[in-house]
């Protein structure tokens, strides 16, 4: 088995961590019960390009549990945790290549070695694997069947490439599902760009202001959390539709260089590169933070920065102090990646239990269903989201009212009026 992880006498505490996290993943390990009876993944070669996290430590122990072969490699630089890392190898055999801080030169040798175990399906967080694929190994199309994308980010990218017509296998769409994104991206980010944040900076909240830019799932969620901290939240937007609901929301809607002249701390939810730049960074106070929750570090356009800065220095773990050549200083949190991810732990493993349920049915129902499917971008089947939902429902211990047959009959008829 080949691996490349920081330090493998990390593994019993990354093996602590995985058990903690699988206590609250009570619909993946219903599914992984069920894998490990029917081995509905047995002998797929999967390549697993995703945050190695405990969480997703226990969506790999699934996927092997249902026969599946798999290597798994960081989708970020930043926030894989080493000892979970060391634990999938030695108390898993599972083929793990990711370092917590890896340069960009270890990241892209990490996920060619991923690919060196020709993956029959590709399961992404960001489209990174599926990018390679398609420009530097063309060689490995003829093995792969299929994959899932499990972020907004990567989804946007590989819908264009569909749009292109150069995407040349199915992938599902995890994050389009109602208990991926309404959930995780909702509550999950939410919570853990707050957590992020606040463990990076120890600021206080209450009473600061507060910028979110994008209101898209993740940032309804980390404005929403923000708001319960006490937090003046302003949010920018350039969809008019997220822009009402955020304004009916109870949020201050603004245009973005309004919002850099007032906000002391800044979020960017967006998926889009130069959300703040050169223009923003001109006119924000004088000791403003800025971090990204975004998938990759291109919302903050910190080159730009660091050009208008006459020196930048640590301050504090994930806490960089540019300062302006008119001496006022700007701190940028985790080098602009995922905040939440390099200075905390990411989304709480309750919800990562359904967006997970998700990849993994949706590996299963790739391997059935890849011969049918064209080479496009396929949203999760309608009757797992719900069986997912019922699923987290009943674990939750939450019963809930079914349709009577006459309500079935009324709801299906145009021929009964009021």
């Amino acid at each position: 088995m080949n691996y490349d992880v920081k330090d493998l006498a990390l593994a019993a505490a990354g093996k602590l961590r995985i058990e903690w996290a699988n206590n609250q993943m009570k619909v993946l390990n219903l599914i992984k019960a069920r894998f490990k009876r029917e081995k509905p993944l047995k002998g797929v070669r999967v390549a697993a390009c995703l945050h190695v996290t405990s969480e997703t430590a226990n969506l790999m122990i699934t996927l092997k549990e249902g026969g599946a072969d798999i290597c798994l490699c960081a989708s970020n630089p930043l926030s894989t945790q080493d000892d979970v890392a060391a634990s999938l190898v030695k108390d898993y055999g599972i083929s793990t290549f990711a370092i917590k801080g890896e340069d960009n030169q270890t990241y892209y040798r990490h996920l060619e070695a991923a690919l060196q175990y020709k993956p029959q399906m590709t399961m992404d967080d960001g489209a990174d694997v599926v990018s390679m694929i398609h420009s530097k190994r063309k060689d490995l199309l003829k093995y792969i069947i299929g994959g899932t994308e499990e972020t907004t980010t990567g989804v946007i990218r590989l819908k264009a490439m569909e749009k292109d017509g150069v995407l040349k296998y199915p992938i599902i769409a995890v994050n389009d599902a109602n208990t991926k994104h309404m959930f995780d991206n909702r509550y999950g980010t939410g919570q853990s760009t707050i957590d992020g944040i606040i463990r990076a900076t120890n600021v206080l909240l209450a009473g600061s202001n507060f910028v979110v830019c994008g209101y898209g799932w993740c940032g309804r969620g980390a404005a929403m959390r923000a708001k319960g901290m006490g937090a003046n939240v302003y949010v920018t937007e350039v969809d008019p539709l997220k822009a009402i609901e955020a304004n009916m929301d109870g949020f201050m809607v603004v245009d973005s260089i309004t919002a850099s002249k007032i906000g002391d701390i800044f979020v960017t939810l967006t998926g889009d590169v130069d959300v703040l730049t050169d223009k923003h960074f001109k006119v924000m106070k004088d000791g403003a933070i800025i971090c990204n929750s975004g998938h990759f570090n291109v919302e903050i356009n910190l080159p730009k920065l660091k050009k208008m800065s006459k020196s930048v220095r640590q301050m504090r773990e994930f806490v960089e102090e540019y300062t302006m050549k008119n001496g006022r200083k700007v701190f940028v949190l985790g080098d602009g990646r995922l905040i939440n991810l390099a200075a905390a732990e990411g989304h709480p493993a309750s919800v990562m239990d359904m967006s997970f349920a998700n990849q993994a049915l949706s590996a299963e129902f790739m391997k059935k269903n890849a011969k049918k499917l064209g080479k496009k971008v396929y949203s999760v089947p309608r009757n797992i989201d719900e069986n997912i939902a019922f699923l987290k429902l009943r674990s939750m211990g939450i019963t809930i009212d079914t349709l009577t047959k006459r309500q079935k009959e009324y709801l299906s008829s145009w021929q009964e009026g009021t």
